[in-house]
């Protein structure tokens, strides 16, 4: 993005008690009036809720988060592919598309508003800034985009970056929005993945969301073909290496023959898209050089048969 655009955001909070007021901050979504865009992030474990409310129950919290997520996820599949909302409105409008207003515990803040040339990380700083601030640990957290940082440099590197495009599958009862996708035959997908988290617990249940996520959208069989491929990044504390490695095996058994990378693995995967997307590109090309071909050979004939009667007898 070339220069700064205006953008407004909107915090998720989540009301634990609606007598007292009590709050903390789940969520952030992002908007770009000028392009329709709408970028998001959510909690996707408990953290540090437990200590501030200890009677939280952990089932309908996560339960809550996710229908939000599945909401965004729509809302910022459809605002991208259609131009749903028209350069009109702001964040907290946008927001409400996805999550109505109403007396349940999650609420959308007033909106926010700024400049940006980098949407992405903008939405980054809001989300540690509002959400994630006093988070144990947080010197040592990491989030999903910053995990597929690398991968990105690696992908700019070799002039693949631009292949990828954001992607949403639907299927018979879900559906799921990717932002790295390229389509070979079927959609390859490519999730980056944080287990970054303060607890086994979060780490696991992070990995089992996903795997739940996946299987309700190829559920019914009506879904386009795609094959997941995660990058996941490990926790700092090497007390949770053990849950990290249960993740992954947890990921593995996704449906569509899903792939995981770990980050030491990361020449690998780039070094997999260069090599299918180089030869995708060749059997495209020459495919239309075939069909080239065979359209002047089409043509030349009735030229070649004119000049023919020509000749002297």
């Amino acid at each position: 993005m070339t220069g700064k655009t205006a953008y407004s955001y909107t915090i998720l909070r989540y009301f634990h008690d609606a007598l007292t007021g009590e709050f903390v901050n789940v969520g952030s979504v992002l908007y770009v009036p000028a392009s329709g865009l709408v970028r998001f992030k959510v909690r996707s474990t408990v953290g540090r809720l437990r200590g501030v409310f200890p009677d939280l129950e952990r089932t309908a919290f996560i339960s809550a988060m996710r229908a939000a997520r599945r909401g965004l996820e729509r809302i910022a599949g459809e605002s991208s592919e259609l131009g749903l909302f028209g350069g009109d409105g702001d964040a907290s409008s946008v927001a409400r598309l996805a999550l109505p207003a109403d007396d349940s515990s999650l609420q959308w803040s007033p909106s926010g508003s700024g400049l940006t040339d980098d949407p992405e990380r903008t939405l980054i700083r809001i989300f540690e800034r509002f959400v994630t601030r006093y988070d144990a640990q947080r010197r040592d957290s990491r989030t999903d985009d910053e995990v597929w940082l690398p991968v990105r440099t690696k992908l700019v590197e070799r002039n693949l970056a631009d292949r990828l495009q954001e992607k949403s599958v639907r299927g018979a009862i879900d559906d799921i929005h990717f932002k790295h996708a390229w389509k070979n035959g079927q959609w390859n997908v490519y999730e980056p993945l944080s287990f970054d988290l303060a607890d086994a617990e979060g780490i696991k249940g992070k990995a089992r969301e996903w795997l739940g996520h996946l299987s309700a959208v190829v559920a019914g069989g009506s879904a386009e073909r795609f094959k997941p491929h995660f990058f996941v990044g490990a926790p700092s504390n090497p007390a949770l290496t053990g849950a990290f490695m249960n993740a992954i095996a947890i990921l593995r058994t996704a449906p569509n023959d899903a792939e995981v990378y770990q980050e030491s693995q990361l020449e690998s995967l780039v070094a997999k898209i260069d090599a299918e997307v180089r030869e995708h590109d060749a059997v495209a090309q020459y495919a239309d050089l075939g069909s080239a071909n065979r359209r002047l050979t089409n043509g030349a004939a009735p030229q070649l048969h004119l000049e023919s009667r020509k000749q002297p007898k």
